[in-house]
């Protein structure tokens, strides 16, 4: 594929590094002539120096054939601009990466479909949903992109109710924005049907938006124990997605912060977490907070550094399970000698993204379900498509496909069997990956 990056800092960089290995033609774009100079020299790139936010220099870098642009610069409003340039100019998709968080607050203003931007993507929610993953595994596996965020996707073991086994699906009374994506048993995974009855310790996936997911997970699931306390140390942007993620779950969240201006706004804003003005960063203060009691302490700090000593220091006051954001790959093998669990790194987390983007022709994005061989797909709906010629119930789709979700005018809703799909609209889909080619057929697969 031939994709444009515009920015060539740590971030841009490493998104060519990796589009590299997979042997696509990279274009990189950079206002700083040595960061371009140097690009050249070490990378099997095209590097251009110049402003990403200039037609002239989009139109040299080749946005106009580009199966995809990427506007990673350091700048929000430069990479919107850029990448809404590079969309109008005929790049097939477009995606910026966001740092503010309004800019993807749909209460407010859609920016996204404001400016015609495939993706806004935001490096430091996509490192607090794969820290949530890690604690709430088997709990939610949130896609940072699925219905911009306006859809989950939970995944949990069932328990053992009389009212939920052998009982086709269609009997459950789910509500009605919610539906059972899979179900996996004895090693076997596949998408759920309407007559599938679930068993005792089943492992199914729920996908809907998240206040229906919890309500309807009461069917499933015996009631809660105890809940589980978290700290999480830094209030930076990775530090308030997390709790905004796990608070009013079964967790107690306690989030310490060292600035007090962010402590108030932190405050402000996370209605079920406890702000604690604290650095985290001193053993003394972790002591007086009480992190040796903690189920998972969290480090999202400024630096790898004081993330690794909070790990380290809450560990060894009695933390049960240690995880940190760390951001330089060469710390990797480090880390876990030092006591910490789980380390997640932007680096890996944006990369998993960013190779989910490159699809041709109607396919948004993919993204794998869990370790099975299910994925979830991002389907733009088109003109003329068979996707558009009849009801859901009726369209020539793979069995094992789920229509799990339907994106109109910026609202997600679960539809029905008599439910019709129109030019513009966006389809969540889940399906085996034996039967994508199938299910894409319906979509025009090979139309752009």
């Amino acid at each position: 594929m031939r994709i444009v990056v515009l920015g060539g800092g740590t971030v841009g960089t490493s998104i060519s590094e990796l589009l590299c290995l997979h042997r696509h033609s990279v274009t990189v774009v950079d206002s700083d002539p040595d960061s371009a100079r140097r690009i050249n020299e070490t990378l099997d790139v095209r590097a251009l120096h110049g402003s990403a936010s200039q037609s002239s220099v989009l139109f040299q870098a080749g946005v106009m054939g580009a199966d995809l642009c990427l506007a990673v610069t350091g700048d929000d409003e430069v990479n919107m601009v850029a990448a809404s340039m590079a969309k109008a100019m005929g790049a097939h998709r477009s995606a910026a990466r966001v740092y503010a968080p309004v800019f993807r607050d749909l209460s407010t203003f859609d920016y996204q479909r404001h400016f015609k931007i495939d993706h806004l993507v935001s490096l430091e929610h996509l490192s607090a949903m794969e820290l949530a993953r890690g604690i709430r595994h088997p709990g939610s596996i949130a896609v940072e992109n699925l219905a911009r965020g306006n859809l989950e996707v939970q995944e949990f073991l069932l328990a053992d109710k009389k009212s939920i086994v052998d009982v086709p699906l269609k009997n459950l009374g789910l509500p009605k924005n919610v539906r059972v994506g899979s179900i996996s048993r004895d090693g076997a995974t596949w998408i759920a049907g309407a007559n599938d009855r679930l068993m005792a310790d089943d492992r199914i996936t729920l996908i809907g938006q998240r206040q229906d997911i919890s309500e309807a997970k009461r069917k499933f699931r015996p009631a809660m124990g105890p809940k589980l306390s978290i700290v999480i140390a830094g209030g930076g942007e990775t530090g308030y997605h997390l709790a905004r993620a796990l608070e009013g779950l079964r967790f107690t969240v306690v989030l310490l912060e060292a600035d007090r201006q962010r402590s108030e706004f932190l405050a402000a804003n996370l209605k079920h977490t406890t702000v604690v003005h604290s650095d985290a960063s001193r053993r003394a203060n972790l002591e007086e907070e009480r992190v040796g009691s903690a189920d998972v302490f969290v480090a999202c700090l400024g630096d790898d550094e004081n993330n690794i000593m909070a790990g380290v220091e809450a560990r060894e006051i009695g933390a049960k399970t240690i995880m940190a954001l760390v951001r330089r790959s060469d710390y990797g093998n480090v880390v876990a000698k030092l006591g910490i669990d789980h380390a997640v790194s932007p680096r890996d987390v944006l990369a998993k993204q960013v190779l989910g983007f490159l699809n041709a022709g109607a396919l948004i994005s993919k993204t794998r379900l869990g370790d099975g061989d299910i994925s979830v797909l991002e389907i733009e709906v088109r003109e003329g498509v068979e996707a558009t010629e009849h009801v859901l119930a009726k369209l020539a789709l793979p069995d094992q496909c789920l229509i799990a979700a339907v994106l109109q005018e910026g609202f997600a809703r679960v539809p029905g069997a008599d439910d019709r799909l129109h030019a513009g609209d966006t389809v969540i889909a889940m399906v085996a990956d034996a039967a994508i080619d199938d299910a894409l057929q319906v979509f025009g697969r090979n139309g752009r």
